[in-house]
């Protein structure tokens, strides 16, 4: 008789032997598969496939999809829950492709950083190549800011000068055939250029090759002969010097091209657009470069009007005056040419600093190489990114060009053309070597100088018994802005320091800076001498203690 098994409510008790991976895996006990089997005795196949079938292989991708998809089906209900083994490869594999984009990505920005870095070191190794022969100081002053010099009325004065010495045979090759002054106000963002007649007859205090004395564009060259860039430095502070000393201005700075920079910026940035104006002509014509090309093709010829020019175009443009039949539309010739090196100059900077030249890797390093080959100047490095930010903010209508001639109306110019020394020359209209004229223009155009503006008429009196003593404090006068019109001997008599008359009423700013200067009140009674109808002021200068 076989020993019965004690059972709890309803339960059997299990038996030993199950197999691991056998209805015991699955939390069910031999005996409740009997229970089942009696209920529904087709399930048992079905079920010893399935368990001999989880037991061999494990869990199966088909396991995984059926618990992902009861994941699904059960929203909101009990979810059956799957083994350690199933969640780690659901976890692998759900991250597999989000991996994968993640190391894509990362190898994209890689490559994009060193690119950049690639580009950026290109750049500054041209940079600091060109800046070493371009700019003063160590190059990595670069990254400062410091403010551009500045004379008394706020602005930075460039002299500009170009030579043709990199033209071999051109005659005066070492001659600065182009001398223009840029005056900048870094703060209100205006400038002014204006160019100097090569032709200017003036005394260069030292001994050139024409003397003492002559024309002003052979003063760079015999100033220094040397071939150092000591020597260049040093010419560029004393041409700065003499052209200041003529013009009244304080002159900071120098700059020196040739003439293939031109040509080599212009076709760096793709050309620049110019409008021609000829005078008193549809046009301009000047067969003087023509013999480049045998006479069969014209390189100056253009109908009035905006003109697109390359490097080439844009340099014999610059150079021509009329001076080779048949011409026309040049009749002013030095001064024509003039006016046509300012418009080269200006649309050249509109084309350098616009964006499509600051974007384009190939416009940038040919620009750095022409400057790099062709330019030499005494700007300090640490203040070349003040300089570029004030050239990008000036915008064009407050970059003014004047005149020293006004072809209109010829009685208000300030120069003129004569004879002197046996040739033909420019000249002050107020006379040879009187620059008062020239200086008050500058001023008032230039830098809006009240005192200037009003130009009242000054006589400047020696009371003092020492010779010269009134010529030089007349000259520091003119030098500031003041317009000196006589110099004399006062009547003998005793005189204070200085003593300041004032003739009739208005002219209320020179009153004031005279007075400021001086420290000293101005009179109004009559001055001790008679002065010329038209004089404002009377200055009398005793005692020189």
């Amino acid at each position: 008789m076989k020993k019965s098994h004690a059972s709890i409510d309803g339960f059997i008790p299990r038996r030993s032997g199950n197999e691991v991976g056998g209805a015991r895996s699955l939390g069910v006990s031999g005996d409740a598969f009997s229970l089942d089997k009696r209920l529904d005795p087709t399930q048992e196949d079905k079920f010893n496939m399935t368990t001999n079938q989880t037991h061999k292989k494990g869990v199966m991708r088909s396991d995984i999809d059926e618990s992902l998809r009861d994941i699904d089906k059960n929203e909101g209900q009990p979810v059956k829950k799957m083994t350690r083994r199933q969640r780690r490869r659901v976890k692998k594999m759900s991250k597999r492709p989000k991996g994968k984009l993640k190391r894509i990505l990362k190898w994209l920005a890689l490559v994009l950083i060193v690119a950049i870095l690639a580009f950026g070191g290109y750049l500054a190794y041209k940079f600091i190549i060109a800046g070493g022969n371009i700019f003063q100081g160590n190059i990595f002053d670069i990254f400062q800011s410091q403010p551009l010099k500045e004379d008394a009325y706020g602005r930075s004065n460039f002299l500009i000068l170009g030579t043709s010495e990199d033209d071999p045979g051109h005659p005066g090759s070492n001659l600065t055939d182009s001398m223009m002054v840029l005056s900048v106000n870094q703060k209100k963002k205006n400038a002014y250029m204006f160019s100097i007649p090569r032709d200017l007859y003036v005394e260069y205090g030292e001994d050139c090759v024409s003397g003492s004395a002559g024309k002003i564009n052979e003063y760079f060259s015999c100033s220094d002969t040397g071939t150092t860039k000591e020597a260049e430095q040093n010419r560029l502070a004393k041409t700065q010097k003499l052209v200041g000393d003529i013009f009244g201005m304080d002159i900071q700075y120098g700059v020196h091209v040739d003439q293939t920079v031109i040509k080599q910026a212009v076709d760096a940035v793709g050309g620049i657009d110019v409008n021609i104006e000829g005078d008193g002509a549809p046009g301009i014509l000047d067969r003087n470069f023509d013999w480049r090309c045998n006479y069969t093709c014209y390189l100056v010829k253009y109908d009035n009007g905006v003109h697109h020019l390359d490097g080439a175009h844009a340099l014999y443009l610059s150079m021509a005056r009329g001076d080779v039949a048949p011409t026309y539309g040049l009749a002013n010739s030095n001064f024509d040419r003039e006016k046509n090196q300012q418009k080269i100059l200006i649309a050249l900077k509109d084309k350098a600093m616009s964006t499509g030249t600051l974007t384009d890797f190939g416009k940038i390093t040919g620009l750095i190489d022409a400057l790099g080959n062709n330019l030499r100047t005494n700007i300090q490095t640490k203040e070349i990114r003040t300089l570029m930010k004030v050239a990008n903010e000036i915008k064009p209508n407050d970059l003014h060009t004047i005149s020293l001639i006004d072809t209109k109306n010829p009685d208000k110019s300030v120069v003129t053309t004569g004879m002197y020394g046996g040739m033909s020359v420019v000249m002050p209209a107020d006379g040879i070597f009187d620059y008062s004229g020239i200086q008050s223009f500058i001023r008032k155009t230039i830098t809006n100088d009240p005192v200037a503006n009003e130009a009242a008429p000054i006589v400047v009196l020696n009371g003092s018994g020492v010779t010269g003593y009134a010529k030089s404090k007349a000259d520091e006068l003119t030098k500031v802005g003041f317009n000196v019109t006589n110099v004399d001997n006062a009547p003998e008599g005793s005189y204070g320091k200085v003593e300041v008359y004032q003739i009739g009423t208005g002219n209320s700013a020179t009153a004031s800076k005279l007075a400021s200067i001086y420290k000293v009140s101005v009179k109004k009674t009559s001055p001790p001498v008679s002065v010329d109808d038209g004089a404002a002021f009377v200055i009398i200068f005793g005692s020189t203690s």
